[in-house]
This record gives structure tokens, sequence and C-alpha cells, in this order.
């Protein structure tokens, strides 16, 4: 239960630091591919992150990819083929932990390559346990909920609460919109076919808890349209497709406070996650010189905070929370929706990533397997 505490709370090792790196070792490649999810998640990354760093190196090309949510997948054919095209690739933390394990993500000494906080705090204690293995690099803390449309709640019915509605087809009916992966889904249909909350994983571990997880799924399959890309979902319940839907809660921050879509947040057992970067192994030395230069720039405190003022996730590091203010361009202060406010859900569930770095083969097998029933 730490990493719990700790996320409620806050809203081959390199020898050089980035600069060094590049200036010993020959010119930086003037290109680069990041990869990461779309939609308004990467425009935050784009506006906080690589707009201001190409201000300062006007002949540096970006260039976004949207594959994300394929990542492993297209990592490991890369490898195979022995042609790495990505320089950069976004992803969670259980991913980045099985990339990691497989030698397609490079390890880095974080205190070498991330710049300290502006106090002097070195970056290793500055993200503390976000940092969850010697590959990955974190930048948010986001959650996975449930939304609904607020035009479309029964009369006389209190609106949805959190993620055990989405089960509830009788108080609320309708068509859901869920994620095509097993992620959050198994956990929640566990725990709201009352498993309790620190028995969920050890249930999965079992068959007759992957059997208990499905048949809770079963009861909602035949109203459930299932999304691969997050924009999906929002754009389903945006269209008036589906009653209730999940998504990351910095999508339907965007649907709402943006784009004034009657959607309502059911904020009840939200899943917590980490996001960040991985550098694929085994880059050419000017394309690593690039990669660590922008890295060291877009992970530093005020970057991370300003991300904060496109979109409503929490920044990594413990020095850019005091730094969250307003919405860059609506005004409104950004600290109660984020996923970590305390307003934001009375019960919070946080995604075991080790577990699921262990286990996601399986399930995805077995969860497509299922779909495809």
């Amino acid at each position: 239960m730490k990493l719990r505490t700790i996320l409620l709370a806050t809203t081959g090792s390199l020898m050089a630091a980035p600069m060094a790196f590049g200036d010993a070792h020959g010119n930086m490649a003037n290109s680069m591919t990041l990869v990461s999810w779309g939609g308004a998640y990467q425009a935050s990354q784009i506006a906080a992150y690589s707009n201001p760093y190409q201000e300062m190196h006007p002949d540096v090309e970006m260039i976004w990819d949207e594959s994300s949510p394929e990542a492993v997948a297209r990592l490991r054919a890369m490898e195979e083929a022995g042609n790495i095209t990505w320089d950069l690739v976004d992803v969670e933390a259980a991913d980045a932990i099985r990339l990691c394990d497989e030698g397609l993500a490079m390890e880095i000494d974080a205190n070498e390559v991330l710049a300290p906080a502006p106090d002097g705090t070195e970056a290793e204690d500055d993200f503390g346990e976000m940092l969850v293995n010697d590959c990955f690099i974190p930048q948010i803390v986001f959650s996975t909920v449930a939304a609904y449309r607020t035009d479309q709640v029964p009369a006389g019915v209190e609106p949805p609460s959190g993620a055990c509605d989405l089960f509830d087809l009788e108080t609320y009916p309708g068509q859901r919109a869920l994620n095509r992966n097993p992620i959050a889904n198994m956990e929640w249909a566990l725990l709201c076919d009352g498993v309790a909350y620190e028995d969920v994983y050890d249930a999965l571990e079992t068959e007759e808890g992957i059997a208990q997880a499905f048949a809770m799924l079963d009861t909602i399959k035949d109203q459930t349209i299932w999304w691969s890309s997050a924009a999906e979902a929002v754009q389903l319940l945006a269209d008036g497709e589906v009653f209730m839907a999940t998504s990351y809660n910095g999508r339907w921050f965007s649907a709402i406070a943006e784009q004034n879509q009657p959607i309502g947040m059911a904020w009840d057992w939200q899943m917590l996650d980490l996001d960040g970067w991985i550098i694929p192994e085994g880059l050419p030395e000017d394309r690593l010189a690039r990669v660590l230069d922008f890295v060291y720039f877009a992970t530093d405190t005020q970057r991370l905070a300003d991300q904060a003022a496109y979109i409503s996730y929490g920044p990594a590091r413990a020095s850019s929370a005091p730094l969250v203010g307003t919405h860059a361009e609506l005004g409104i202060e950004m600290a109660p929706h984020m996923p970590t406010d305390p307003a934001n859900g009375e019960n919070t569930f946080v995604n075991n990533y080790l577990w699921w770095a262990d286990y996601r083969d399986d399930l995805d097998a077995r969860f497509q397997a299922w779909l495809a029933q």
C-alpha cells in the first residue's frame, strides 16, 4: 500500500549528462520520432515539451507517432528485424517493466540523465517510487475512470458514482464502452462482484478468479462496445452512442471542460497508474544524444508542471506538484480535476503494474479469446 499512499499524496547506465553525452560523441541527430497516445494527452506533451524545445532548437524535426497502445509488440518486431525506428516511446509502467526485462528498453541512471529539482534535490529522490525500474522515466499519474452522459440519466435516479455502476444495467440501462484489454476490466469485474480490494490480484492468479471475472464481464458483454483508442471512448459518449464509458481522466476533462460535452465523471474505484518514457535499446549515438538532451529538458520540474496546464494528469515529480496552477486557456484551477485530488472518489484502485508485467501476455491472450466467443 506504500505506492497508494504516495500516489494520493502527490498531485546499462550512462556515464554523462545529456549535453556532455552529445558533445563527447559528436553531433546530435536533427530529428526524433516520439511515440505517444494521440488525442488530448499527446497535444499536452507537444504544448509543454516539444514546442518549447523546438523554439530552442528550430532545426530539430519532431515526428509524432500514435502507436503507444501497440508499443510492446511493435518494439519486439523492430528488435527482431534489427531496425529500431522509434527514438522515444511513451508507455504505462507495466509495459516499461516488460520492455526493460526483455532488454528492449535502455537502462538509465536517473541522477545522471534527468535534471535535479530547482532546490538541488536529485532526480532519484524527486521522482521517488515513481521510478518503478531502471528503464522508466516517469511523466504523469493518471487514472482510468468511468464517465456517463448527464442528459441520459434515468428520471428519479442518482447519477452513476463509479466503476461498479458499469455492471448495473437495471438502474443504468444502455450501452457501455470499455477498453479492449484486460487491465482495469478484470480488476473491476472482481471488485464489483464482491472480491475485497486486497484480494483482487491473488484471485486473478487462480483459474477460479479468472472465471469469476469473465462471468461478471459476461453480464454486460452484449451491451458493450470495445475500444482500442481512448479517443474512441470519448467520441462514443460525446455522440450519445453509449450511456457509460471508461477512458483516461484527462480525456474526460478535455471533453467536459474544453468541449462542453454533457458528460459527468464517476470517480469511485478509478484506477491510478503511471505513464512515462522509455528509450529503445540500441539507438545510434547521434539519435541517442538527441533523445537524452530532449528528455533532460522535457522531464524537468517546470515542464512536468506545465503539462498539467493542458490536461488533468498529476506530474510525477514531487517538486512539480506545487507549481500546478490554472488551465493554459480556460483559466480554471487544475488541482481539483487531478485524479489524486481527495474529492475524486471515495475509493481508489492502484494498478499493480508489477503484477501486470508478469501476467499481461497470458491474460491478453485469454481476454482476446473471450471477446471472440
